[in-house]
């Protein structure tokens, strides 16, 4: 299950979370030619990835926030950008530009914490922008519950795109990093689930705010009613009949 698209479209260019993506891919391909030589991306890591251990002592603190534009491979990467981009707009449209810069990089710290605390002493160095982008999933999940997002459903050999509301596709999504983090040992490398819990959280609690001064409920109610507009506009858009031009 991998979301494609949501059908939630905003009114305005979302520069800042473009500006994120072009500036996590700068940083992938400016040390993406290392991850042939182990030693080179070792050196790498110690210097920008997070270490829990170092943090836990006081040390490499800036590397909470670089951490957050490094990725371990192509699909890593890929997959992450994905998400932002589908997620991204919307809730920046919410913000404004600069509340929702601040609120990715919150969330994305928020996200560091949850993974310190979880294993405080561990050796592992965390790398990826899935903790703040966790942050954008749980603020879009408390904006957007009814939002419709296309996903790409695999079955063995059977591809289908299905449609689905953005509660369900994004509450099964925490499910599996919650199950994930209780059923991953702390030590061990992989999937930094207890980072993508504590970001969503993150996300939904700075969102709670703003949700609450656009009206609750009644921003939900609002959202519903301007989807309909958009689906009617674009139906009788296309029934336009077609001139010839004399």
């Amino acid at each position: 299950m991998f979301p494609i698209r949501d059908q939630n479209p905003s009114r305005q260019v979302p520069y800042v979370t473009y500006a994120l993506i072009a500036a996590n891919v700068l940083a992938f391909f400016s040390h993406w030619p290392l991850l042939v030589s182990d030693a080179e991306l070792q050196r790498v890591y110690l210097e920008y990835a997070m270490f829990p251990v170092l943090i836990t002592h006081g040390e490499h603190l800036y590397t909470l926030f670089t951490s957050m534009f490094m990725h371990g491979s192509f699909m890593h990467i890929a997959g992450n950008m994905l998400f932002l981009y589908i997620f991204g707009d919307n809730m920046e449209e919410q913000f404004g530009r600069g509340r929702y810069l601040l609120f990715y990089l919150a969330s994305g710290l928020a996200a560091a914490v949850f993974q310190i605390a979880a294993e405080p002493f561990s050796s592992v160095p965390m790398v990826g922008a899935s903790g703040a982008i966790a942050g954008v999933m749980g603020g879009y999940l408390l904006l957007f519950p009814k939002a419709r997002v296309d996903i790409l459903l695999i079955l063995i050999i059977i591809w289908r795109v299905i449609t689905v509301p953005a509660w369900l596709m994004l509450g099964l999504w925490f499910t599996f990093q919650l199950f994930g983090g209780l059923g991953t040992p702390t030590d061990e490398g992989g999937v930094a689930y207890w980072a993508h819990i504590g970001g969503f959280v993150a996300g939904i609690a700075l969102t709670w705010p703003l949700w609450r001064r656009k009206g609750g409920r009644r921003f939900w109610d609002r959202q519903i009613g301007l989807r309909s507009i958009q689906r009617d506009y674009t139906w009788h858009r296309t029934q336009v009949p077609r001139v010839r031009r004399r």
